[in-house]
């Protein structure tokens, strides 16, 4: 069994995986039941993973064939062991998202459903109303990046956290480390990092602008 979480933690991650699922204005997600929550989870990490072992699928068939091609070119050979490699990293992302997935139910057993579904709703909800400016404030300390090009888990990362920081009164360092606990189940290598720092530029720039506001 996995070791016990707190109702928010687990509802983080149950918001962060439902989000792109559940439907409705915020206030029909009022009816949402949890089972239905966690049914949207499910239905996200399995998308997941079927995307995930597809690119492997394809890493591996173009190994093979540079393998066919390995004895008379010697950079065939260096060029599906790359690929090769990224196959079984692949597939090593795949299971641990099958691992979440499993461990998902048991944490809800040993936690406060009724909390866990009251905050997951209340991020989601809080989320569907001030997504435009949730927006824009990724936006604004995004580096070389685009909002709309960011990996969607990595993108909803981030409003979560704002969400928490602006409009649910959740203290920076608490979001902040929630988020990358997320990031690093749900994001690849460098994904936990990418978003510290995204967040850290924004509650630097909360900090500046509340500084300012009070002179």
């Amino acid at each position: 069994m996995p070791a016990r979480k707190q109702p928010r933690s687990v509802a983080r991650e149950i918001a962060l995986l439902s989000l792109s699922q559940v439907k409705g204005s915020p206030e029909k997600l009022e009816k949402v039941e949890l089972d239905q929550l966690m049914l949207a989870a499910v239905r996200t990490l399995s998308a997941e993973i079927n995307d995930i072992l597809e690119s492997a699928s394809s890493e591996v068939t173009k190994a093979e064939d540079k393998l066919l091609k390995s004895e008379t070119q010697a950079i065939n050979l260096k060029s599906a062991q790359a690929m090769t490699t990224e196959s079984l990293e692949l597939a090593r992302n795949a299971i641990n998202r099958l691992g979440h997935a499993v461990e998902l139910p048991e944490f809800l057993q040993i936690t406060s459903q009724h909390e866990v579904r009251d905050y997951a709703l209340q991020i989601i909800a809080t989320i569907r109303r001030r997504n435009d400016e949730i927006k824009d404030v990724i936006s604004e300390s995004l580096v070389d990046w685009q909002y709309h090009r960011l990996p969607r888990l990595d993108r909803d990362i981030l409003r979560i956290a704002v969400t928490e920081i602006l409009f649910l009164e959740i203290p920076y360092r608490v979001a902040i480390n929630e988020a990358v606990e997320l990031a690093k189940r749900y994001s690849d290598e460098d994904g936990h990092r990418f978003i510290n720092g995204v967040l850290r530029r924004i509650t630097d720039k909360i900090r500046i602008d509340d500084r300012q506001a009070q002179v």
